[in-house]
């Protein structure tokens, strides 16, 4: 069995950042029905630190991860002009490369300007 040919490496990544962003959220709902923070500066500090700051990174890398599997999927199976469908496969990995790069510049900055 070829797995590049047989689409599991997309499926198995589908699934595992499906089970990593359920996770993460239920961890994030939990955290904040039972201590949630009272000011921005709370806000803040809660994701300044390294645990939160890498699972929320793990969390958007799995989402755009997710995304990117997904409408590729989709793409090619329902667009069968090979110019159309690349043309739609570039403009989905731009938007979400654009996504991700703003997303970092977000965490790593701490959303300042």
């Amino acid at each position: 069995m070829i797995w590049r040919a047989s689409g599991f490496r997309a499926w198995l990544l589908q699934r595992l950042s499906a089970v990593y962003m359920a996770l993460f959220i239920g961890m994030f709902v939990l955290h904040l029905a039972l201590d949630a923070p009272s000011s921005y500066q709370e806000w803040r500090d809660w994701m300044a630190l390294p645990f939160i700051a890498v699972t929320t990174s793990i969390f958007f890398a799995a989402l755009l991860i997710h995304a990117w599997v997904g409408l590729r999927d989709v793409i090619m199976d329902y667009v069968h002009p090979l110019g159309v469908r690349f043309v739609l496969l570039a403009l989905v990995a731009a938007g979400l490369l654009a996504m991700g790069l703003w997303m970092l510049r977000i965490l790593m900055m701490g959303g300042a300007a």
